[in-house]
């Protein structure tokens, strides 16, 4: 008699967050009210429950700003929801996050900030091999006028777009 064997289980899908695919949280308010210049990848300094709330994406980072000080750099008001199945032990949502960088990277950094009108503004979270980084720009804010002008490029653009599509559909 043959042996049968066991029908085989499909694989279930990992969540693209977690796997690094999609990023866990963007922040797209930044470039409408900043000038984003230079980039800088940082690993974040997270607790367990704060890690399983990034995977479930609620992460948020509308109003966080970066600091540098003494030597060191922190996130400050990024919104990271409790953790949907934590405990007592869970993490206050908009605590002060330790960013980690390289020495010379942090020296750039502060040297950049000291100058009149720069701050570091958190662009988006994601996952780097299970680890959780944060993209950190160099931001100018934009006035009223800047981001206006901003809006008639990018509406123009869109316009073109759709002229040369639509010359190519006749």
């Amino acid at each position: 008699m043959p042996t049968q064997s066991a029908p085989s289980k499909k694989a279930k899908p990992r969540d693209p967050i977690a796997v690094g695919d999609r990023d866990a949280a963007v922040n797209r308010a930044a470039s409408h009210n900043y000038f984003l210049t230079d980039r800088f990848e940082a690993g974040v300094a997270l607790r367990g429950t704060e890690v399983k709330s990034i995977r479930e994406g609620k992460a948020n980072l509308k109003d966080s700003y970066g600091l540098v000080k003494d030597g060191e750099c922190f996130l400050l008001n990024a919104h990271i929801g409790p953790f949907s199945h934590g405990n007592v032990e869970n993490h206050e949502a908009t605590r002060t996050r330790k960013l980690l960088l390289h020495k010379e990277e942090l020296r750039k950094l502060a040297a950049r900030t000291r100058e009149k009108g720069l701050t570091l503004i958190p662009t988006r979270l994601y996952f780097r091999r299970g680890k959780v980084k944060c993209e950190l720009a160099l931001a100018k804010g934009k006035q009223d006028w800047d981001k206006r002008e901003s809006e008639r490029s990018r509406e123009a653009d869109r316009e073109a777009k759709a002229a040369i599509a639509r010359g190519q559909r006749r």
